[in-house]
């Protein structure tokens, strides 16, 4: 095993991963960010009375979810 070829291998791999990614987002990519967006705000007292009165400015259709207390 060449210790430096290991070396310059992971080096290589750091500059790909460390390299903006400039594909466009989709429409699922978005979906799945509001999502975890949600998740993670979910204790939230303004983000729950949001959610309860739908005070949205996403493009999705508004949903009326009646009796839910969490998603």
């Amino acid at each position: 095993m060449d210790v430096e070829k290991v070396i310059a291998e992971i080096e290589r791999l750091e500059r790909i991963f460390s390299a903006p990614d400039i594909r466009p987002l989709t429409s699922s990519d978005i979906s799945a960010a509001n999502r975890r967006h949600d998740q993670n705000l979910a204790n939230s007292p303004w983000f729950q009375l949001w959610q309860r009165y739908g005070l949205c400015c996403r493009t999705e259709a508004p949903s009326l979810e009646l009796g839910k207390t969490e998603r």
